[in-house]
């Protein structure tokens, strides 16, 4: 499970990659008008998978800490339940694939900048927080 552990806590960089490459790129596009095109539908699904990922070893992670002894303390349950909250606004953008393209990249950015507050705060809920 240690490696799991390990996973779980450098994981958090490539989210963070994958954040800024999707927050430039959406900004920018929609500063300038650009049309929502193949590589944005994919940034913003790379995002939400990355997300997903690490929110799956985060829930493996919790369970098995949990009930292996180490228990359920409040800060781990908080942490647990930003993270789902995160990682389910990640997948929000989806809701607009109908709409204009300046509307779905709006949207998008802000769902990403919502995400990325939301495993600020839960990251800082852990003992350590970032410095961990």
């Amino acid at each position: 499970m240690t490696l799991v552990l390990i996973a779980h806590s450098h994981f958090r960089w490539i989210v963070l990659l994958a954040a800024v490459l999707a927050v430039v790129k959406f900004t920018v596009g929609w500063l300038r008008g650009s049309e929502f095109k193949g590589m944005d539908r994919g940034l913003a699904a790379a995002f939400s998978g990355v997300m997903d990922l690490q929110a799956t070893l985060g829930f493996i992670l919790f369970i098995w800490m949990g009930v292996t002894g180490l228990g359920f303390p409040m800060y781990r349950i908080e942490h647990a339940v930003t993270m789902i909250i995160a990682a389910s606004i990640a997948h929000l953008p989806a809701r607009w694939k109908n709409a204009a393209d300046s509307i779905r990249f709006r949207n998008t950015l802000f769902c990403i900048l919502g995400a990325l507050l939301l495993v600020y705060l839960g990251v800082m809920r852990l003992p350590g927080g970032w410095t961990r």
